[in-house]
């Protein structure tokens, strides 16, 4: 719309007697249009499935088990957020325009927090929901389960119901619980009923209390910049304390590029040499810190064909897939920075729309 107002402006000024030439702006309006990628969507001529594994949902009912506080923590005052409750119409109507075939959906976790037994309910509760949602539009849906990660004996029984009974593909996590990290090992049950199953764990940042003050103020830094540092910190836990060693077989896909990590990963790899008395050790990693991420999953929300050149240099085109964050507006066009990225080939892209998605979730490609 703002390239057509320019080129209606030069149009109008040339008659003033001011020459202006809106060919260039009508030309790129025109190829801006024609790169618009639309259901359904093909590389080369062949068709490809594409599969957005960071699409939000909530429900109603999970939230009135928390009573006045259920709706404001399952979404928050945000743009899309009212979205997150799906209309089937509404979803598969901007499904469309977004070129997506299909949706995996996840619920941010919420209930960490919570008594065990509430906490459960919620999980229950989503489950269920999140299986018969699915199960009634399959072509269009699929999910991660919720898991009450607080109490991981719990977790691991959600887990295996979950993937063998509902037919869920995984599960999302936040990037700690209550301020313990993942690398715990009181969650290592929960990693290893993961890599026995087969299934990823989808890690979606909650931001960081603990730096609430240094992140108020303009900009909605808790999300901006708290949100890719919690999924950072979140990683390099997990590679650092050899959590990836312990469970070699463990899927993880990290939401939003996996945040700063694959933009300097070549840091890590000096940590230790620089300071090895903040490293532990009794813990020998088998490969240097940033290799680790060429067995990590990230999804493709970096906005931009550089972000994406650099990210699959970092890690791997082999290790992206298609992420939007919808209903949250982030980026509303979300495999059109693919198509636009020249450093990919035809089989990179097509991998990173819809194949290796399909693959890691055994979905239908």
């Amino acid at each position: 719309m703002t390239t057509r107002r320019g080129f209606l402006r030069g149009s109008a000024a040339a008659a003033g007697g001011i020459v202006f030439c809106g060919c260039n702006l009508l030309h790129g309006a025109r190829a801006q249009q024609a790169a618009r990628q639309k259901l359904p969507v093909a590389v080369n001529g062949r068709r490809v499935k594409t599969i957005d594994v960071h699409a939000h949902c909530n429900f109603h009912e999970a939230g009135a088990l928390l009573g006045e506080d259920g709706a404001r923590l399952q979404a928050g005052p945000v743009n899309g957020a009212g979205e997150t409750y799906i209309e089937v119409g509404q979803r598969l109507a901007a499904m469309d325009a977004q070129a997506v075939d299909m949706e995996i959906l996840s619920i941010n976790p919420f209930w960490y927090n919570r008594e065990r037994d509430l906490a459960a309910k919620i999980v229950q509760l989503q489950n269920e929901k999140l299986a018969e949602f699915c199960a009634a539009n399959s072509e269009r849906f699929s999910a991660f389960a919720s898991l009450t990660l607080q109490a991981p004996d719990l977790a691991v029984q959600e887990l295996e119901i979950a993937v063998k009974k509902q037919g869920l593909k995984g599960a999302a996590i936040g990037g700690s619980v209550n301020g313990v990290d993942f690398s715990d090992a009181r969650f290592h049950p929960i990693w290893a009923k993961a890599e026995e199953l087969g299934v990823p764990l989808f890690i979606h940042p909650r931001g960081i209390p603990e730096l609430k003050k240094r992140l108020a103020g303009s900009g909605w830094l808790d999300n901006a910049i708290g949100n890719p540092l919690d999924t950072t910190i979140a990683l390099s836990h997990l590679i650092f304390e050899g959590t990836l060693d312990r469970f070699p077989g463990l899927k993880v896909i990290a939401a939003h590029g996996g945040g700063y990590l694959p933009s300097y990963a070549d840091r890590s790899d000096h940590a230790c040499m620089v300071g090895p008395k903040f490293c532990n050790p009794d813990i020998k990693l088998r490969k240097r810190p940033s290799e680790y991420l060429k067995q990590i999953y990230f999804d493709s929300l970096v906005f931009t064909p550089e972000a994406m050149r650099h990210l699959a240099a970092q890690v791997g085109p082999s290790q992206i897939v298609l992420g939007s964050d919808y209903p949250f507006p982030w980026q509303l066009a979300p495999v059109d920075h693919i198509f636009a990225s020249t450093s990919l080939s035809d089989d990179e892209k097509a991998d990173i729309l819809g194949r290796t998605a399909a693959r890691l979730l055994n979905l239908a490609a």
